[in-house]
């Protein structure tokens, strides 16, 4: 099988259920940037020191990946026959309870933390802004297209855990967390 097909060569791109879209269309650029934070976990799983931060991500990675395929599926009377996995709330929750999890092993936050410290804890930092950027655009998408409101709350929850394991990764590291000089 070639991995080029050639439909896309007029700037549209197909959904499933067969609707076809223009490329820069908000449903494209939602899936897309949740495609290109599963690709920077990727990267960052490279660099993480704690193997249960490395299962997690992978976790996540796989959830990612369902997500994307929740929203190249508009909920349309067209694609019910697909039996397409929406997002469930146990998604979100799982994230909730991840980020307790190792919010207790840190030292109480005082200021606000830039990003840096450790090379794991620098590209946790950029999955949280990607994270941030596709929420932007999902909310952006929301309010053109139904979507499930639970994708929305799991990506806002996601940047929330990649902050808080910023700062694990350089606690196991080594690294102080960047205070912000005013």
């Amino acid at each position: 099988m070639k991995i080029y097909t050639k439909t896309g060569d007029k700037g549209e791109t197909g959904l499933f259920g067969g609707d076809r879209v223009p490329k820069d269309s908000p449903r494209i650029r939602a899936y897309g940037t949740i495609d290109e934070l599963n690709a920077f976990i990727g990267l960052t799983i490279t660099e993480i020191k704690d193997n249960s931060v490395k299962s997690l991500l992978g976790d996540i990675q796989n959830k990612l990946f369902i997500i994307g395929s929740d929203l190249a599926t508009p909920d349309n009377d067209k694609t019910k026959k697909l039996n397409i996995y929406r997002t469930p709330v146990q998604y979100y929750e799982k994230i909730e309870k991840h980020i307790d999890e190792y919010e207790v092993k840190l030292d109480e936050i005082r200021n606000f933390i830039l990003p840096g410290g450790s090379k794991s804890a620098s590209l946790l930092h950029v999955c949280r802004t990607i994270a941030r950027r596709a929420e932007r655009e999902l909310v952006a998408l929301n309010n053109t297209v139904k979507i499930g409101d639970n994708i929305i709350i799991f990506i806002n929850r996601l940047s929330d855990l990649f902050f808080v394991l910023s700062r694990y990764e350089n606690k196991v590291s080594g690294f102080e967390d960047i205070k912000w000089q005013s």
